[in-house]
């Protein structure tokens, strides 16, 4: 993440995240170069406009998810929001297992920080503390502030949140086949079981060590690195056409997650493939790259 002391205009832009990328449920995530831009003005009153996705269907008052999070972060830092115009510029599916949220929260808090009379007064632990407190989980927000792979856990003695950034080896490639529709995070969590086998849970641990070292060192590890036992086949139902485009890529050789909590599809591969052959109604195949900056906060 980088940023710079603003008055004026502030702009923001968040890259889109994949979270779990398999066998990390709940702590991976993968920053992509697809971005989410909001801008704001000083202004009399808070005023929205919305621009893209979710034009004409999210909130243009202080309800907006973006106003919400620059609001939590003038009351963290004691200080009181002024007003401001703000424009969003969307490119993230809503529902779609992007980041979409995490990437609004992300957005409202570096542009609350951004307008606080010392920005300095939060810290980007503090952003990311505040990110989790909104989000519930901090696995999509660590990756849209710092970019990359990055690993987040929740302290067993304070219950903060922390995270790792590693960085992704240079011939990782990523495809990603966006749905054309929603899901719901709350409803695919409410498919899980609230115990699993041992062996299912012993096999992740596995695999999410695997994926640690074949995404920073050995890609040729992928496809074993993202096997998954915890989460996947129990929102299987739920999406079948999600299960059946990840069934199909892992069966030519080729490392395919659910994106997040679905409905999209993320592969990684270490070789130059096509993901043409793979095309699926309801799906669009979006080239993408791993975004190895993150939050980005600019003046003008």
């Amino acid at each position: 993440m980088t940023d710079e002391q603003v008055t004026g205009r502030v702009t923001v832009r968040v890259p889109a995240t994949s979270a779990n990328l398999g066998p990390g449920y709940d702590s991976f995530g993968l920053a992509l170069t697809r971005y989410d831009e909001v801008s704001a003005v000083p202004a009399e009153g808070i005023s929205v406009e919305v621009q893209g996705v979710g034009a004409g269907e999210v909130p243009t008052d202080e309800s907006h998810l973006v106003v919400r999070a620059a609001l939590r972060a003038f009351a963290a830092a004691g200080a009181v929001l002024p007003g401001f115009a703000l424009t969003c510029r969307n490119t993230i599916p809503h529902g779609g297992g992007q980041g979409s949220s995490a990437a609004a929260v992300v957005a409202g808090l570096l542009l609350g920080r951004a307008m606080l009379p010392d920005p300095t007064v939060l810290t980007d632990r503090d952003v990311l503390e505040l990110g989790t407190e909104m989000e519930g989980h901090p696995d999509n927000v660590a990756p849209a502030l710092f970019g990359g792979f990055t690993m987040a856990w929740t302290a067993a003695t304070d219950g903060r949140p922390s995270t790792v950034r590693k960085q992704v080896h240079p011939d990782v490639r990523a495809h990603l086949f966006s749905a054309d529709r929603a899901a719901s995070t709350h409803y695919a969590r409410s498919l899980l079981p609230p115990t699993v086998p041992h062996a299912d849970a012993a096999a992740n641990t596995a695999a999410a060590a695997l994926l640690v070292h074949a995404l920073t060192a050995e890609p040729a590890l992928l496809l074993e690195a993202t096997e998954d036992r915890l989460h996947q086949q129990y929102r299987a139902p739920a999406m079948p056409e999600t299960a059946a485009l990840v069934a199909a890529l892992r069966d030519a050789g080729i490392a395919a997650v659910v994106s997040g909590a679905g409905p999209s599809v993320l592969a990684l591969t270490d070789l130059d493939i096509s993901p043409e052959p793979f095309a699926r109604n309801g799906f669009e195949i979006v080239p993408v790259q791993v975004d190895t900056i993150g939050a980005v906060v600019t003046t003008g």
